[in-house]
């Protein structure tokens, strides 16, 4: 037989494992392109896609391509063709028309042309003219028009392929059968099969990806239930005996596949409206009694009998990719506790949520599910056995040189932490300044402690390549794990990424992941992957023992009080009151769990939502110590834009008016550039500066990291 080109469309990401699919099912060539694959084989092998794809969402055969520069072209180039020899008198017709250009813009207006090109081509040919049938013609036409030339082919499938016929109920947001098929591609649903696994969706909605895995297991063509004993199209060129031949061949293959189909597949949702619909669908397919279904809620999922498997799972999320971060978090807890060591597929809504789910992903892939673009990753096994039981990483001379200075940093700290009881510390400050970022290590407050890395990759200038910046960002990530022994879910990357205005960080995880650490007597919650900072100054470590030490028996006051880390470590220390000012509400809520993990609460600790230069200027209060760490530059539609370096002198005035007797103000700020106002400040407090006092062996290599100044009211 003849082999000509035809289109096989998908959707966007579905591309090169449809080109592997239909190289598979015969054809000569398939070769990716956005949103489908150009082919090269036989009218059979197209006529075998439409009836063996799980991929395509349709099967279009050309017919003609000509110039179209215009609506008068496009009518003349389908008119010109000899319509009888495609579609017999008195049968029925439809056009679907995607255009793009300046010449034709209204797809429905072209499809309408074509339509009447063809009927007045049969009505002068034949005497008689098609019908419209939209929902069931017995010819569908495909016309592009793209560039100033149009293709028109016939729809082999007659419609979309990925409706396979057992679809009876579907939920709010239904997974198309096709983008289901891809995501069990992805995880390798066959291969797990074929070596005795099992399948499970624990959220399974309408139940689409248990369902379509049950058939493809049990070798049933995609395309048998869609379109039964009928054709999929009545085009006069169609092999109406090789299609019968080929859907006989499907029967057979159907009924020795779904006898020794196994009952290994599981599927439950917390909605049982859901469950009920999986059950009829399931039906419909064939499958009843083959999956075991359950009304359960995701985070109660059991252990399951296999020790091998696939988890696919399409989580929660909108249009506009509203989602519950927690509720990931959640599905990756259960799926660790359940099938820790099964393989995952989750299209996720993209990779924020993927990230929540806490799973280091092996595999990440953008996909479409129609107009969203999500992130499908796959994950072999849910949970990684313990890397002490791993060999050696392999670490290019990059990456081991930063390891080395890793090792060598820590030798140099590690009688200091030993000494001072330090678990959270800063272990590599640009000391390769090829590979400029900050890491930061977190060893958890728990029973059995666990060690996370906070590292902040600093703006590369303009002229390193971004193929260089990647490349160093990954050594640095390869070796920060190598020497902490650390799975990739318990690093958390800031980096900079350049947009309008110079450089930004990027965006942050949505996990409401908060761990216990330790500081002194203080145990403190950080928060390493939601925000730019932590929650926990590290550099200000010494300074906030400081105000331990001092804070015995005295009204406290800390001025921009961020997550309140001072002011527990005050409390410890025993002050009498406490009084917490930011602006933040988000900010005291976080104090005020800080305060309360380490037993502290009551009316002696007050919490303040308000503007600090507002709040000192109508309190009359006073206080025996103060602590103010102002930012370097804030704005907020609630209070005036605050410059440390412009309103520092007012700032100080205001916060030494409030100091009793005797009283000590402590203040320190992070901007480099920053110039205290001597003469000024003079006029009101003795002022010492005592930075060096305050820079903590961790951050030795960059003193400038804060300046700090102790201040007491001059009489």
């Amino acid at each position: 037989m003849t082999v000509s080109k035809f289109f096989a469309s998908c959707g966007k990401g579905l591309e090169y494992l449809l080109a592997d699919e239909l190289l598979a099912l015969g054809c000569a060539s398939a070769k990716a392109t956005i949103a489908g694959v150009n082919a090269e084989g036989t009218l059979a092998d197209a006529q075998r896609a439409v009836l063996w794809s799980r991929l395509a969402s349709r099967v279009l055969w050309p017919i003609t391509e000509f110039d179209c520069p215009d609506e008068n072209a496009l009518y003349a180039g389908a008119r010109a063709m000899d319509w009888p020899q495609h579609l017999d008198p008195g049968r029925t017709l439809a056009v679907d028309a995607h255009v793009s250009g300046q010449a034709i813009t209204h797809a429905r207006y072209a499809a309408q042309r074509v339509k009447d090109a063809v009927v007045d081509a049969m009505r002068e040919a034949t005497g008689s003219r098609p019908d419209v049938d939209l929902d069931n013609p017995d010819l569908r036409l495909n016309l592009v028009v793209r560039k100033g030339r149009a293709i028109l082919s016939i729809d082999l499938g007659g419609g979309p392929l990925h409706r396979r016929g057992w679809r009876q109920h579907q939920g709010e947001a239904p997974l198309k059968e096709t983008l289901a098929a891809a995501v069990l591609l992805r995880g390798q649903w066959p291969k797990v099969y074929a070596e005795g696994g099992a399948l499970l969706d624990p959220m399974c909605g309408s139940g689409t990806l248990v369902i379509e895995g049950a058939l493809m297991a049990a070798d049933v063509a995609p395309g048998l239930s869609r379109h039964g004993a009928f054709l999929p199209s009545r085009w006069r060129g169609f092999d109406t005996e090789g299609w019968k031949t080929l859907v006989d061949d499907a029967r057979r293959r159907e009924s020795v596949g779904m006898t020794a189909l196994r009952s290994c597949f599981f599927g439950s949702d917390s909605d049982p409206q859901a469950i009920r619909a999986a059950r009829d669908n399931a039906a419909l397919a064939g499958l009843t009694g083959a999956i075991a279904w359950d009304h359960a809620d995701v985070a109660a999922l059991p252990k399951l009998p296999s020790d091998r498997g696939l988890v696919v799972c399409n989580p929660p999320y909108d249009a506009r990719l509203a989602a519950d971060p927690a509720l990931y978090r959640t599905l990756g807890d259960a799926l660790k506790n359940a099938v820790p060591q099964w393989r995952a597929s989750l299209l996720c809504g993209d990779a924020e949520l993927a990230r929540a789910t806490g799973l280091r992903a092996s595999k990440v892939y953008p996909i479409f599910n129609g107009a969203i673009e999500c992130s499908l990753i796959t994950v072999d096994p849910v949970a990684p056995a313990s890397r002490l039981d791993e060999g050696p990483r392999e670490l290019n001379e990059g990456a081991q040189m930063v390891a080395n200075r890793l090792r060598k940093n820590l030798r140099k700290l590690k009688s200091w932490r030993k000494q001072e009881g330090i678990t959270c510390f800063r272990a590599y400050d640009a000391d390769l300044p090829e590979y400029a970022a900050a890491i930061d290590v977190y060893e958890t407050d728990e029973s059995a402690s666990r060690t996370f890395l906070h590292m902040q990759e600093y703006a590369a200038p303009a002229s390193i390549p971004e193929a260089d910046q990647r490349r160093r960002r990954n050594e640095l990530l390869a070796a920060a794990r190598e020497v902490f022994d650390v799975p990739r879910e318990q690093l958390a990357l800031k980096t900079r990424a350049r947009g309008k205005g110079g450089s930004k960080y990027g965006a942050f995880d949505s996990r409401d992941e908060f761990l216990p650490v330790r500081e002194g007597a203080a145990r403190l919650r950080v928060n390493l992957f939601d925000y730019l900072d932590t929650g926990l100054f590290l550099d200000h470590r010494p300074m906030r023992m400081r105000l331990f030490e001092d804070a015995d028996d005295t009204r406290f006051l800390n001025l921009f009080g961020y997550t309140g880390a001072a002011t527990v470590q005050a409390a410890i220390g025993g002050a009498r009151s406490t009084t917490t000012v930011d602006l933040s509400a988000t900010y005291l809520q976080w104090c005020a769990d800080n305060l309360a993990a380490n037993g502290i609460g009551g009316r002696m600790h007050r919490l303040v939502q308000a503007d600090v230069m507002e709040w000192l200027q109508a309190e009359t209060g006073q206080y025996d110590l103060i602590f103010c760490d102002p930012p370097t530059f804030s704005n907020s539609k609630r209070a005036d834009d605050f410059d440390i370096q412009a309103r520092h002198v007012e700032l100080l005035s205001l916060a030494v008016a409030r100091l009793a007797s005797g009283g000590v103000l402590y203040f320190s700020n992070n901007f480099r550039r920053f110039r205290l106002d001597d003469e000024a400040v003079a006029a009101f407090a003795d002022c010492e500066e005592i930075s060096a006092d305050t820079i903590p062996p961790d951050f030795a290599r960059n003193p400038r990291i804060h300046r700090c100044w102790r201040l007491r009211r001059r009489t």
